[in-house]
């Protein structure tokens, strides 16, 4: 994996979080926590700033501190913490409740955003404009707000709840959530059920994932024969490069195609392919002696990874015997939740959504979140994001959530908790 090709998108801000009076004290804290720099990275040797985890872990220990609960941290890597507030349930042996929550956030290209993307800016219709508003701050404060507010009200509850803040979640996991799973720390949660991260809906409905799609990051490297850029020199490295673009593009279209031709389908029901990188080159007028593609393919659970698999190295093969291809991550196939109302950890979600009255959808992600590390572990996990009536501006430039559907999340989150972790021992 290469690192961005554009360094503005890393550069660290310099501003302070904005104050606005009067502010409700948890529209603070939420905003507070969004001005922290997490930019996540592609490796712990990239160059440049590294994310300010220290800052995140400083603003979790003392909202663990006011809300009266145990706080716990160590690093899986070096700079990449983990953070783990629990509260522990009247039985505690009882299979335990994760509240998941990545700490890390997307690059920014600074110069497309109307603010600063850390300072916590709000619009005067109370938009916060901000990176990690979506994706997925608001979820890591809506656990704790929540729990705060169920502290304060006497609360208890059979089984413990255990709040997870872990790194590097953009990136693949590698030292976040798939280092974590592999500890001692981790088994010593027992859990039992674990929410994640959803995505935001434009619509009134709330959608609710059950499973994923499975994340192939690779580079396909092609070597070629080099040359003066005025001769037309044979097999060189951008016709190879061609050819397995040309597959690969036309295989896009057609997964497309299938998307609009169904209305029923979403995002999730089909495999997506991106071209996100290419490579190579060193001056004008040479022909390079080898060039890379990056890819991002996205397998939906009803595609055979062994036959996707073996339709990319057909491309690879086509376009040359030498071009290998190398994987940055390449995730199984995602297990699918129950969503039967028999099943009692989706009774107790549903029925605190109906309270609500909230239109639930159920869709298979289509992207990637922590979730596909923890369900290959026989751990039912549901990803959600009590957002509706708002555009999809994950990882997009003026990211926001209106405080409006902020404050509102926290009511939505004080009774998942009370249900998920009142479920009576199966």
């Amino acid at each position: 994996m290469t690192e961005p090709a554009n360094k503005r998108a890393c550069e660290e801000p310099t501003s302070k979080m904005i104050e606005y009076p009067g502010e409700d004290p948890a529209v603070r804290r939420f905003r507070e926590f969004l001005s922290v720099w997490t930019v996540s990275l592609t490796s712990l040797e990239s160059p440049g700033p590294q994310p300010d985890y220290d800052g995140a872990v400083r603003f979790l220990e003392r909202e663990a501190k006011d809300i009266g609960l145990p706080f716990k941290c160590f690093e899986l890597a070096p700079n990449r913490p983990v953070v783990i507030i629990s509260w522990e349930g009247s039985e505690p042996s009882l299979p335990s409740i994760m509240l998941n929550c990545h700490t890390d956030v997307v690059p920014v290209y600074q110069d497309k955003w109307e603010c600063d993307a850390f300072a916590g800016y709000k619009r005067e219709n109370g938009d916060i404009v901000a990176r990690g508003s979506q994706d997925m701050k608001c979820v890591g404060c809506w656990y704790l707000e929540a729990v705060r507010n169920l502290r304060a009200a006497g609360k208890s509850f059979k089984r413990s709840i255990h709040m997870t803040f872990v790194p590097d979640e953009e990136v693949g996991s590698v030292h976040g959530m798939k280092a974590l799973v592999k500890r001692e720390d981790f088994k010593q949660l027992n859990v039992g059920f674990c929410l994640d991260e959803g995505l935001a809906s434009p619509s009134d409905v709330f959608t609710v994932f059950y499973a994923e799609r499975s994340g192939w990051w690779f580079t396909i490297h092609c070597p070629g024969n080099p040359g003066h850029g005025s001769r037309f020199i044979e097999n060189t490295a951008v016709e190879k490069v061609r050819k397995i673009l040309n597959k690969a593009l036309d295989y896009r279209d057609a997964q497309e195609g299938k998307l609009k031709a169904d209305p029923a389908m979403k995002l999730g029901d089909v495999t997506s392919l991106n071209v996100t990188m290419l490579g190579g080159g060193i001056q004008w007028n040479v022909v390079p002696d080898a060039m890379s593609l990056g890819l991002d393919i996205r397998v939906t659970l009803s595609d055979s990874h062994q036959e996707v698999m073996e339709m990319v190295e057909g491309w690879v093969r086509e376009a040359g015997e030498d071009c290998t291809i190398d994987f940055f991550t390449k995730n199984v196939k995602s297990p699918v939740v129950c969503t039967d109302d028999t099943d009692p950890w989706w009774s107790a979600f549903s029925g605190a959504c109906h309270k609500h009255d909230m239109k639930l959808e159920k869709e298979i992600f289509p992207a990637a979140t922590d979730s596909r590390v923890i369900r290959p572990l026989g751990i039912p996990a549901l990803g959600f994001s009590a957002i509706n009536h708002t555009p999809i501006l994950l990882h997009d430039h003026n990211e926001f959530l209106n405080e409006r559907v902020f404050l509102r999340g926290i009511s939505i989150y004080e009774d998942l908790i009370s249900n998920l972790a009142s479920v009576d021992e199966q």
